[in-house]
């Protein structure tokens, strides 16, 4: 009995170093990065610059929650930049072309999303194509499907349209609010952000659906011996992803007030670094979507920085790249000493 009493008291291991850099490292860089841009820059912390940063996390960490979904599974959605982008180009359309109003505006690229999420499902469970290869046709598919909708042009209020008259409606105060609008001085697609952040997280933890869907991603062939119906939450993943990139196009448009051609292209290198940063936020080793969050603050902090550093764009991807292949050698190195 004295024996047990004794090894009751022994404490548990201090944490090492190693480990506190694979659960705390992100968060370091990102207030590392915080402090430099502060001290090179001293614009940085001021408060439009900070709303421009929320805005832009934003419509990044929107993207990047579908890509989480499709990463939990055991899958990989490449066409989640198409799908932003036909978001925002049919929002801009019902509003400028059709002149509808704003359920309508909202529902009509969130139902052809999930149509896009629909078809993905379909190639990767019934036809069995590999999901990079699937999404990446879907992806091209998409591109020139909204591109042949629209032409190639961009939509805006008073364009031109081409029997010589000009667009009888616009971008209307309510839509604009979405990407635009402040409540309590906080951006709006702020707080839509972390709402849906909070949502998601409470889903895929506390819920029967969520947990399943990380079983699902686990082991597809151990789950679906175990009865549980992969096919079925593989399909919802895929749904998931096409609804987030759709909400994630629609808050683009509104922020810059047009409904640009490919506009959601760049956000699909963005999107995907931010979900794989994420599996090394608090050591958690798998798609999350608190460490999606911080992976697309990092981002976001980050690319304003070097902006306002006049960092050209193009070499701003090289620095994206880097940041990738850290947090994926992070991953697989703790992976590595867990087995």
């Amino acid at each position: 009995m004295e024996q047990i009493v004794k090894q009751s008291k022994i404490q548990k291991p201090a944490i090492s170093f190693t480990d506190f850099l694979f659960k705390y490292g992100t968060l370091l860089v990102i207030l590392f990065t915080i402090v430099f841009f502060s001290i090179i820059n001293e614009g940085f912390l001021t408060y439009s610059n900070f709303t421009d940063i929320l805005r832009s996390i934003s419509i990044v960490t929107l993207l990047a929650i579908g890509v989480t979904f499709s990463l939990i599974v055991g899958g990989f959605d490449l066409s989640v930049g198409s799908t932003a982008s036909i978001a925002t180009v049919t929002s801009a359309a019902a509003l400028v072309w059709y002149r509808q109003e704003l359920l309508v505006v909202l529902l009509i690229p969130i139902v052809i999303s999930l149509l896009i999420g629909l078809i993905n499902s379909f190639l990767v469970i019934k036809v069995k194509i590999p999901d990079l290869l699937a999404t990446l046709a879907v992806m091209y598919i998409i591109n020139g499907i909204h591109l042949t909708y629209t032409k190639g042009y961009s939509i805006y209020n008073n364009m031109p349209m081409q029997d010589g008259s000009i667009a009888s409606g616009k971008f209307i105060p309510s839509f604009l609010f979405i990407g635009q609008g402040e409540l309590f001085s906080i951006p709006f697609p702020a707080i839509l952000m972390i709402v849906s952040v909070i949502i998601v997280h409470l889903f895929l933890t506390y819920t029967k659906t969520g947990r399943l869907l990380y079983v699902t991603g686990g082991n597809i062939e151990a789950a679906r011996l175990s009865g549980v119906p992969v096919n079925r939450y593989r399909l919802y993943a895929y749904l998931f992803s096409a609804f987030f990139a759709a909400v994630a196009g629609i808050v683009l448009a509104a922020r810059i007030g047009t409904g640009q051609v490919s506009a959601g292209a760049p956000l699909l290198m963005d999107g995907v670094a931010a979900a794989f940063i994420g599996f090394s936020v608090f050591g958690a080793g798998k798609p999350n979507v608190i460490g999606t969050f911080f992976g697309a603050v990092l981002i976001g902090v980050l690319l304003n920085g070097l902006t306002m550093m006049n960092v050209p764009y193009y070499a701003q991807d090289i620095i994206k790249g880097v940041i990738l292949v850290g947090a994926l050698a992070i991953m697989y190195i703790q992976n590595k000493i867990n087995q």
